[in-house]
């Protein structure tokens, strides 16, 4: 192979048999490199030797291309391109590719080239004699694809046995412009059908004047005090109560607990006095996606249901009819080890009447649709979650998609005539829209904080964030320290020297700079709570050190130890976008320790010490921990020696999960999949909260920092944030950047 630089924007390059081909300016035809499978089949190579796209991505393509031979039909090219392209935005989190989109730019579609990929990554050449260029900055996406027409894709396609519409069995679906792995595509059609199907089934409630109506209207007015201001919560039960399908938004603190705690209530009292179910009342059942997000729900709706009035609800409610036990997904469906399918499906359905899953925007379409195969027919599904927070690390974002048109409302005249009959509201006529879809009349948005007051620096900066333009909100407002619970360490640098602001980092991990809020962060007072000054680190291993628990010490002052500790580790979190690099979670958290033992605050900064705290990264049904869990090692003097004598070892403490603030000691040696967390991802982070939450970006823009991830990060923060960023203006190119992850979910629905 040979290549001639001919001026900075064209390179020749020898493809071995004759032929050249120009590669670097976008309008010169590279169609020879999909001129056979081969060439394709050796560039693919190359790009997944680069990182540019994993081993599985090409290994798919090459399935592809044995089970076209094998029915004796050679695989088009541009096939096999496509079946590799498909699987490769499978692993980032689309449903399918849409072919005008990738036509239109390849590039930004497929986030090729990666803007990080690992040191190690390097194209290389095994066989000269199917030589191929190495510079691959100059065979992009775009430049492959740049004369490829969506008619050529489409005609390929649909020549291919690898393709079909999805009415014969084929690896890949074609339908409506989207190219779609099979598996993916019935993943879609049954949510899509599921909700179809419970949107469309009759509501008892459908006229104000019925029976069930009126108990709704009733128990709605027993549950919501009179207001002068719109009740989005009062509106969203009445809309939840009438449809066996209902979703319902907020950002934090809008009270989406509290409100479906009292939805439940108001159907259990509908339930009470319906003559068809004879007093009997609704079996439901309450679930999240992750072990950190059931515990929150758990303890949340468990506050919130001792609140109720039950004594003055119609249809004899008592507290037992309000369910506060929250189990992961997983679980409830009954997963199987090594196996994407569950215990409960269309054959073995769920004994339950509803089920209520919250944080549903880290489902993705595979669970989702184990969970519309696992419902009985009549069973109401109510989702809750922020429609803008992070979609699930898996493929798809069905919360972000079912809530497209929320904050519109989109709802019909007939709607807002129902919902002033039975709750007394009369919604804003910018939320009507006599063209609003079915799905429209079963998303509920809550509009208004309880968590945040009007002055909150966290509710400014995330509002600003959802707006997409922070520049001038950071200039004016966090620079100025205007509020008294954000700060920003070192945004306002001129990049500071790596190191620097990597040890700035972790001294803020150890303490959380008080000092650099306003009055230090002292005589704050929220919701009538006067709250603690930010800590970091220091705080829970100080008080893993200063106990007095010996041998003699009974259990149970060691379970109140370890719960006293796991709350406080709970008052400090870093957040990194990254995993990789020193602004990345490896980075940090090898950093974090060697500054925690030069403070004298750990023994160690390898395996297993007292202090460690550790994230499970992967379910353990057999300990009884969720991905997500949390927790803390300590040194206890429960073994003996041969003398009978107290002998430390180490053991981490997990909070119980079962609400009940008991603790499960397990071994170290039994935990299999975890890491350490003194910093985790955002990712990660979704369905947790703490009380300090430090955000950290990096100091170049790299693919996976958007608004949803910024915002995420954001709003993990419960009473204090921190904000470090490495450049300043990667935190606005993040902002303006927003992630749709392509699907026909939504115009599925619209459609039907």
């Amino acid at each position: 192979m040979s290549r001639t630089r001919n001026n900075e924007h064209q390179i020749t390059m020898d493809l071995g048999d004759g032929h050249t081909v120009e590669a670097s300016n976008p309008t010169v035809d590279n169609s020879r490199l999909l001129a056979t499978v081969d060439k394709t089949d050796a560039l693919l190579e190359q790009w997944q030797q680069a990182e540019w796209i994993r081993p599985l991505d090409l290994g798919f393509a090459r399935l592809i291309r044995d089970l076209s031979e094998e029915q004796g039909e050679p695989l088009h090219p541009l096939v096999f391109l496509l079946a590799a392209l498909i699987s490769h935005q499978v692993g980032r989190g689309h449903v399918c590719i849409d072919l005008a989109t990738l036509l239109d730019d390849a590039d930004a579609t497929l986030s090729l080239p990666p803007e990080e990929p690992s040191n190690e990554a390097q194209p290389r050449v095994d066989n000269l004699n199917q030589a191929m260029p190495l510079d691959l900055n100059h065979l992009k996406p775009a430049d492959l694809l740049a004369r490829i027409s969506l008619q050529d894709c489409v005609s390929a396609l649909s020549a291919s046995f690898a393709v079909s519409d999805g009415t014969r069995m084929s690896p890949l679906i074609l339908t409506e412009g989207r190219l779609y792995l099979r598996r993916l595509w019935r993943y879609e059609q049954r949510i899509a059908e599921g909700i179809l199907q419970r949107l469309a089934l009759p509501s008892p409630m459908a006229k104000p004047d019925a029976p069930a109506a009126r108990t709704l209207s009733q128990a709605l007015n027993t549950l919501f005090a009179p207001s002068e201001d719109i009740d989005y919560q009062k509106l969203a039960c009445a809309l939840a109560a009438r449809s066996c399908f209902s979703v319902i938004t907020g950002g934090p603190g809008t009270g989406k607990t509290t409100t479906v705690v009292k939805l439940l209530a108001a159907l259990q009292a509908i339930a009470g006095e319906s003559p068809e179910r004879a007093g009997r009342k609704y079996r439901i059942r309450l679930a999240a996606p992750t072990g950190k997000a059931a515990a929150r729900l758990n303890e949340s709706i468990a506050g919130a249901a001792n609140r109720l009035p039950f004594s003055e609800l119609p249809g004899q409610v008592v507290l037992d009819d309000i369910p506060t036990k929250v189990t992961t997904l997983h679980r409830l469906l009954g997963s199987r080890p090594d196996s994407r399918k569950f215990r409960h499906n269309q054959d073995n359905p769920l004994m339950v009447d509803i089920l209520v899953i919250d944080e549903a925007s880290m489902v993705d379409v595979d669970l989702m649709a184990s969970v519309f195969d696992a419902l009985p027919a009549h069973a109401q599904l109510i989702l809750l979650g922020d429609k803008d927070q992070l979609a699930s690390v898996d493929a798809g974002a069905v919360l972000g998609e079912l809530c497209q048109r929320a904050k519109a409302g989109h709802y019909t005249p007939n709607t807002a005539a129902w919902l002033a009959a039975i709750t007394g509201i009369q919604i804003p006529e910018t939320l009507i829209d006599t063209q609003g879809h079915a799905l429209d009349q079963a998303v509920a948005m809550l509009r208004k904080s309880y968590r945040f007051g009007e002055g909150s620096g966290i509710r400014a900066v995330s509002e600003a964030v959802n707006g997409g333009a922070v520049d001038n909100f950071m200039r004016q407002k966090m620079r100025q320290a205007e509020f008294d619970d954000v700060i920003w360490l070192n945004g306002h640098t001129q990049k500071p020297e790596l190191e620097s602001a990597l040890d700035h980092i972790c001294q803020h991990a150890i303490t959380g700079t008080p000092e650099a809020f306003r009055n230090a962060g002292k005589g704050r007072v929220v919701n009538g709570e006067v709250l603690l000054p930010p800590v970091g680190y220091r705080h829970y291993l100080e008080m893993m050190r200063d106990h007095n628990l010996n041998a003699d010490s009974p259990r149970e002052a060691w379970d109140a130890l370890a719960l006293r500790v796991l709350n406080a580790f709970n008052d400090f979190q870093i957040l990194c976008a990254l995993r990789r690099g020193p602004w990345g979670v490896e980075g940090l958290n090898d950093r974090v320790a060697q500054h925690l033992l030069s403070e004298k605050l750990i023994s160690r900064t390898e395996g297993w010490y007292p202090g460690r705290p550790v994230l499970v990264t992967g379910n353990d049904y057999n300990l009884g921990l969720m991905n997500g869990d949390i927790g803390i090692t300590f040194r206890v003097p429960w073994d003996k020696t041969a003398n009978g004598d107290a002998k430390d070892t180490l053991r981490v403490a997990f909070p119980s999960g079962d609400s009940s603030e008991g603790i499960r000691w397990i071994s170290p040696s039994r935990l299999q999949q975890l890491e350490t967390v003194y910093a985790m991802t955002v990712h990660k982070s979704q369905g947790s909260e703490f009380i300090h939450t430090c955000l950290v970006l990096p100091d170049r823009l790299s693919p996976v920092l958007t608004k949803e991830l910024v915002y995420t990060g954001i709003t993990r923060a419960r009473h204090w944030f921190s904000l470090i960023t490495g450049d300043a203006k990667v935190l606005q190119d993040s902002v303006e950047t927003q992630v749709v992850r392509a699907s026909g979910l939504a115009q599925r629905l619209s459609e039907d």
